[in-house]
């Protein structure tokens, strides 16, 4: 037991006095006696040499001599961690290093928009699935089972259920909000919608739709055209003419397309309205009293409009775009155009 109290006061009196220059004397430190094969290892080894009645007391001399070596150490090891991060410190006079900014897609700030106007006067949003079933982006919308618009050219099928499709257009939305039941209706419904066409610049598989629906009770063919004549004064410009065309729609009748003067030419003829000076926007109707029965409403106490547009081509006479390709293309110079949109 004496031995072994003089061998630590050895010991201990190098660790107070161990003052290390740099990280290479810190290391061989610890490696002198906190390693595998150090001092702290050596020592308590000789345990096995301390007669039984006084191994307590030296277990305790051996405990306090290991925590020694060791704060010795770590004090030494957090005082150059420390320099360390002080040499390496940011000088915050610095200015900081610029981060390119993004932006919202050009289509989707068209979209808000278009979803902004018509809630000022009543419309709220609705949303439905993309993979929907017949009955809704079909049936129920008076196409009857041999519609073109069912053709296999037009429509992406499911290919393990046949009676799956991804929508073709949003009027599917408007299908699930009829089936609810709920009356008055009055919803704006955006989406992504899929047709089987030849990407170009003019088409594309995919595509965005904002199509609306109203029906209650006295809807007349006027309180489509004024809801529609406001539509256009808010995104286009007050100064902007409007036009209606007959049309065919399975779901409306009757049925109307309707066309802007052109915002490039204004109307004097342009590549963009194929010098006609008239752009078409979107196509709309009184809702089909067919349409109307399949959900359960009375077409002698309700009536109703529907319409849809396309937010590409919205978009593309907004800003003139001229090529529906650049849209998913995530080209960066084409995004930074719309930055301070």
């Amino acid at each position: 037991m004496q031995s072994l109290q003089e061998l630590l006061k050895t010991h201990e009196q190098d660790i107070q006095a161990f003052a290390p220059a740099d990280a290479t004397e810190l290391e061989s430190y610890r490696i002198k006696y906190l390693g595998a094969k150090g001092i702290v290892k050596q020592v308590f080894g000789e345990m096995k040499n301390v007669p039984v009645e006084q191994k307590k007391d030296a277990g305790q001399l051996l405990n306090a001599f290991k925590q020694l070596a060791e704060a010795k150490y770590e004090a030494f090891a957090h005082l150059q961690s420390s320099n360390k991060k002080a040499d390496k410190a940011v000088d915050m006079t610095l200015p900081g290093t610029p981060l390119p900014t993004g932006t919202r897609h050009p289509l989707r700030m068209v979209e808000n928009q278009i979803i902004s106007i018509f809630e000022k006067i009543g419309f709220s949003v609705a949303t439905g699935p993309e993979i929907e079933d017949d009955w809704h982006n079909f049936t129920s919308l008076n196409m009857p089972e041999h519609h073109p618009a069912r053709d296999m050219q037009d429509t992406f099928y499911v290919s393990q259920n046949p009676d799956w499709v991804l929508r073709t257009h949003t009027s599917s939305v408007q299908a699930r909000i009829m089936e609810q039941g709920h009356l008055p209706v009055r919803v704006i419904c955006p989406g992504r919608v899929y047709r089987n066409e030849t990407i170009s610049a003019r088409a594309h598989c995919f595509f965005h739709q904002c199509e609306g629906l109203y029906i209650d009770k006295n809807v007349s063919f006027a309180d489509l055209k004024q809801t529609l004549y406001y539509f256009v004064t808010e995104m286009f410009g007050p100064d902007t003419k409007v036009r209606f065309r007959p049309s065919y729609f399975p779901f409306t009748e009757p049925s109307a397309e309707m066309d802007i003067s052109c915002t490039v030419c204004g109307g004097s003829g342009c590549s963009l309205c194929k010098h006609t000076g008239w752009v078409e926007i979107l196509g709309c109707g009184m809702v089909h009293p067919n349409m109307l029965r399949n959900f359960g409403i009375d077409p002698e106490v309700y009536s109703g409009f529907a319409f849809g547009m396309g937010v590409e081509r919205i978009t593309q006479i907004k800003y003139q775009v001229n090529d529906l390709r650049l849209y998913s293309q995530n080209d960066i110079r084409f995004l930074k155009q719309f930055q301070s949109i």
